[in-house]
């Protein structure tokens, strides 16, 4: 079949179920990310602790994450692809079990923590083998596909988990994974192809990753306590923001010494479209991860909805998202990021400045259609960012790339639900305790939103074009994902 045949007729069956089996196998920690958030109250009481102690078994799960990244990388320059994440699921399924039998806090936070630690491999081997198996023609279209579990995991993690805890007990947050990962261990075995190792002479680098799972870990956890503390001038923030900067400076150093042949190689940066992607990534985490913490508190505190009604209020957001998501994989690979990024970015912006305006009176079908509007415009930024962020590497760059991009998107998630929670308590506490004043905090949050949106339009200026693209493989100029995308059958 030609490239121009593959276009007329879609993707083929074999890429779309291999796409779909590798996405279904994300889609468990995705959930478990969120539902968890839900149960908080239940588990302080069922565990006898309190809420301080509780919120660990949240935090350690994400610094886990973090720390597990780098590790991706190496395990799949070393070993078949296929063998590793199906394994990966199949741990964090057993690790889920594990926790929902939990005796004691103790042990419910530790598993916890190796869930998180699984959930860490997952994520950035989802991405990167799904790059290896569209090959650069059919890549928005399959990025597409993969990052259906990332909508899933938001919008429909807090409604999942408050029936969950409503109709059954905080333990089925956790069996329900079970049901998942044997649906799709069997599936990911039919259909995802042999993945061979993408560069077998790599060596462990492992002061490379000791150092970057440290930066990440004591970064995140210091971002954590500004969200905590609702400021940024608090000692704890200082601290271990100050030990990740001097992690980052001394990885720098390292990588210069090492001449690149690091865990994530800092040339990689050197390439425009994974520069350009990455500094739009972290913005966007920002802008979109942000707002989706304050957005249940206003339904909660303004509109008087209880957690599940929040959540659902939610749904018109995500079923926007659902709507925009294959057209906009199709329009990637027809005219490239930089054009659907702006454009995006427009009704990204056009579904974000009402949100300043809103107030407890604002009618909720209003609301709504901005959240929906918000909604159509989120993949149209986040899909195109990262699916450039691997335009014209070598097969072998993938899984380093991988790792760079999955620790830039932690850190400005993170980032973003630190900065946005920051500017909220800072405006509400600067004022008398009213209503009026207490959306004021509101309208802040979301104004931070709209002008860092704004800001991306200049990254997405050096996004790539298909009509370049297309120029620099003809003249023979792309040696990239292309040259080196083979999957073994």
């Amino acid at each position: 079949m030609t490239k121009d045949q593959t276009k007329d007729r879609g993707l083929p069956k074999e890429i779309l179920m291999a796409a779909w089996a590798i996405a279904l196998g994300a889609i468990a920690p995705m959930l478990d990310s969120t539902m968890v958030n839900i149960a908080v109250d239940q588990l302080s009481k069922e565990f006898n602790t309190t809420l301080d102690t509780i919120q660990w078994a949240i935090t350690g799960y994400v610094l886990a994450l973090a720390m597990a990244v780098p590790l991706s990388g190496w395990l799949m320059n070393k070993f078949n692809g296929k063998k590793i994440y199906i394994g990966t699921v199949i741990a964090f399924g057993v690790t889920s079990v594990l926790a929902g039998i939990s005796w004691d806090i103790s042990s419910f936070i530790f598993l916890r923590i190796l869930q998180g630690f699984s959930a860490g491999i997952i994520t950035p081997l989802m991405s990167t083998l799904l790059v290896k198996t569209a090959g650069p023609e059919n890549l928005g279209k399959v990025m597409a596909i993969v990052s259906t579990p990332m909508i899933f995991g938001p919008i429909l993690g807090p409604v999942i988990g408050g029936l969950i805890v409503q109709g059954a007990s905080w333990q089925w947050i956790f069996f329900i994974n079970v049901f998942i990962v044997l649906i799709a261990a069997p599936l990911m075995m039919r259909t995802i192809p042999e993945f061979e190792p993408f560069n077998r002479d790599s060596k462990l680098d492992v002061f490379g990753m000791i150092n970057l799972s440290l930066m990440s870990a004591a970064l995140i956890y210091g971002i954590t306590k500004a969200a905590d503390h609702a400021s940024f001038n608090n000692g704890e923030t200082i601290r271990w923001m100050g030990i990740g900067l001097v992690l980052a400076a001394i990885y720098l150093g390292y990588n210069r010494i090492r001449k690149n042949q690091t865990v994530l190689p800092m040339n990689l940066f050197a390439h425009k479209s994974f520069l350009a992607s990455s500094i739009g990534l972290f913005l966007a985490n920002i802008a979109v991860m942000g707002p989706m913490l304050i957005l249940p508190l206003f339904f909660q505190n303004f509109r008087h909805f209880t957690a599940i009604e929040a959540a659902l209020a939610l749904i018109p957001q995500g079923l926007g998202m659902l709507v925009t998501r294959p057209f906009i994989g199709k329009m990637i690979d027809k005219v490239g990021a930089k054009y659907v990024v702006m454009v995006s970015l427009v009704l990204s912006l056009i579904g974000s400045v009402p949100l300043i305006f809103i107030t407890d009176q604002t009618s909720m079908i209003w609301i709504s259609v901005v959240l929906f509007i918000r909604g159509t415009s989120f993949g149209g930024i986040m899909l195109p960012l990262t699916s450039d962020a691997y335009t014209g590497l070598d097969s072998r760059q993938l899984p380093e790339a991988g790792v760079g991009i999955n620790i830039i998107e932690n850190l400005g998630s993170s980032f973003g639900s630190a900065v946005i929670a920051t500017v909220v308590a800072t405006v509400v506490q600067g004022s008398q305790p009213t209503i009026a004043n207490g959306l004021k905090g509101y309208h802040a949050g979301f104004l931070v939103s709209a002008m860092i949106l704004a800001i991306i339009f200049i990254p997405g200026l050096f996004l790539t074009n298909k009509k370049r693209s297309e120029q620099r493989v003809t003249s023979g100029g792309d040696s990239g994902i292309k040259k080196d995308c083979r999957i073994q059958s």
